[in-house]
């Protein structure tokens, strides 16, 4: 059996299979319960406890792997300048289309991770908290591009991530509600010199826009250490969407305070027309435009089946 698919020699990526990828865990011990486990998985996401053996086992370990040698780098250059200075966070961004389970391994990461010997301390911030409040949306038009890199506020999540990598002692981000649909005023979390920092969003991958003064750029990924995407068909991620918003209807949009609250009496027939427009006008065109464009710009890319579980591994080569 072919331990990797054929991939185009001189191109920049290297494909393993689910089996192979598998066998590079140097262990099998997982740190997690069932129960934890449960927490972690998001509404309709599968992840099982052979799916943390054989998929983010081996991750988490290549990933502190990746963090020993930027801790080696940092010392040995620093020794070379002849300066001090303390390590900086190791950030790890996470990329991929809405539904497509990105969140259940961004926090599965941070509980791995913090598995690890030493138990580093791990932070984990999405990027919605950096979305516009409504009003703003609404101001300028963009509500129905919500999720758009421009229905962001660019800066302000820039500076976030630049001030946690420099060391600033403490770095606060907007809080985002998924019930109310929109940032919660006057709350914020602190983020305080985390060892890992993980930072999950639709567009974390996209690369700088021009300056319109001829300056130099600056992308939040330009300060990640390690960045995945989470990938699979488009038309597997739509499905689930649309589950997912159907399994929303019986729970959380039921939820006196939930944005959707006005959804929650509509027939199953209605709901899932609903959903279908919602994906076909704002979600779908959003992976396509904007998210699946910078796949390419990833360390690693998890590639999901049918099923939601991951099939394959491709990695960047060094």
């Amino acid at each position: 059996m072919s331990e990797y698919t054929p991939d185009d020699p001189f191109g920049p990526y290297l494909t393993l299979s689910r089996a192979h990828w598998a066998r590079l865990a140097a262990s099998k011990h997982i740190t997690l319960d069932a129960q934890t486990l449960a927490s972690l998985r998001g509404v309709g996401d599968p992840t099982d406890f052979p799916e943390v053996e054989e998929v983010y086992l081996p991750l988490t370990q290549l990933i502190q792997l990746y963090m020993e040698r930027t801790g080696s780098l940092f010392a040995d250059s620093h020794g070379f300048l002849g300066i001090t200075g303390s390590r900086t966070p190791f950030v790890i961004g996470i990329a991929g289309s809405v539904a497509v389970g990105k969140s259940t391994v961004s926090r599965l990461l941070r509980e791995l991770l913090a598995g690890l010997p030493g138990g580093p301390k791990v932070d984990l911030v999405t990027t919605d908290g950096f979305l516009y409040p409504n009003a703003v949306l609404e101001e300028r038009g963009l509500m129905d591009r919500k999720g758009f890199p421009e229905s962001y506020n660019r800066r302000a999540l820039l500076r976030f991530v630049m001030d946690v990598k420099s060391g600033e002692p403490e770095v606060r981000a907007p809080v985002y509600s998924h019930v109310t649909y929109d940032i919660v005023p006057g709350r914020e979390i602190t983020v305080t010199q985390p060892d890992i920092l993980i930072v999950e969003g639709l567009n974390v991958l996209q690369p700088a826009r021009p300056r319109v003064d001829g300056g130099p750029a600056l992308a939040i990924s330009d300060f990640f250490d390690f960045s995945i995407y989470v990938d699979a068909d488009e038309g597997c991620i739509r499905r689930w969407y649309i589950e997912r918003l159907l399994s929303l209807r019986e729970t959380a949009f039921r939820e006196p305070d939930s944005y959707f609250a006005r959804y929650a009496n509509l027939t199953p027939e209605q709901s899932a027309q609903m959903a279908v427009k919602l994906w076909d006008t704002i979600n779908g065109p959003n992976l396509k435009l904007n998210i699946q464009p910078t796949l390419g710009r990833a360390t690693i890319v998890l590639r999901k089946d049918a099923n939601h579980h991951v099939a394959w591994v491709r990695i960047r080569r060094i």
